[in-house]
């Protein structure tokens, strides 16, 4: 029987995971995940571990008001409250995507520069200022957050252990930064699935995830892997033309709770 065996939630983007045993579904995915993200404060754009690995140190738990409580080593915990969503607009790049979202405030910009060493700036983004997702894939009216392309990502516990299988030593799942895990597939089984559901929810598998340098950096220490691992041996066997795949983009159609145990049906 197939079972959502783990939750992750990203609430700042390249940030720490929190591993849930619920979460609740919205428009934008996991509620909290990823709606907030670091840019740089002369040009407005996006942060994140592959060009700046230390990100993987910051702890930042979400609330159920939307705001968020920072930590790091060495610094103080800072409380950040969602901003308004009309006032303190900065503009900001995210991939090819520009656009208008509010400034967290000087104390988290402050807070945050101390942490990443240069002058950044934390910003938010609410459900009607959201990205759409990539042309092509989806629908129109499918939205996205601060994740680089789609609300949800997918990964099966059997594709992990292969791929720990060849690298030779067992890997931590959060190096793929999944917010769903699923227990009792064959190991890339999710690759040939186009709907399924867990609970009441019904999600859309939209498009394969094309992997980067930053699978190679170690959750936990933020140090890179000199030998490029998994990435160099996800690109012996998982290569295609548009990048090397790990892990299936998902849209939830609809709202709902996630708990893990939840059995899921396979639709198409």
């Amino acid at each position: 029987m197939l079972r959502l065996s783990a939750l992750y939630r990203f609430p700042v983007k390249s940030g720490k995971g929190e591993s849930l045993s619920q979460a609740r579904l919205d428009k934008l995915g996991l509620a909290g995940d990823r709606r907030w993200m670091l840019v740089d404060e002369a040009s407005g754009r996006f942060l994140t571990q592959r060009s700046d690995p230390g990100l993987s140190q910051l702890t930042a738990l979400w609330n159920a008001s939307g705001g968020l409580t920072l930590s790091a080593h060495g610094l103080d915990a800072l409380e950040v409250p969602v901003p308004d969503a009309e006032t303190g607009l900065r503009g900001v790049t995210i991939w090819r995507d520009t656009l208008r979202v509010p400034d967290a405030g000087d104390a988290a910009a402050d807070w945050l520069s101390r942490f990443v060493g240069k002058s950044v700036r934390l910003v938010h983004v609410p459900l009607e200022r959201a990205r759409t997702t990539e042309a092509g894939y989806g629908r129109d009216d499918d939205k996205v957050a601060f994740a680089d392309g789609y609300p949800l990502l997918l990964i099966g516990q059997a594709s992990l252990n292969d791929v720990s299988h060849k690298v030779g030593r067992p890997l931590e799942m959060l190096r793929f930064r999944p917010n769903l895990v699923i227990e009792g597939s064959e190991a890339f089984a999710e690759d040939g699935w186009k709907r399924i559901r867990i609970g009441d929810v019904e999600f859309r598998v939209v498009k394969p995830c094309s992997r980067c340098i930053l699978t190679t950096i170690d959750p936990q220490t933020g140090v890179r892997d000199e030998q490029r691992e998994p990435l160099a041996t996800l690109m012996t066997y998982r290569k295609q033309a548009e990048g090397t795949m790990f892990g299936q983009n998902l849209v939830n159609d609809g709202n709902g709770l996630l708990e893990v145990g939840m059995p899921v049906t396979i639709l198409e």
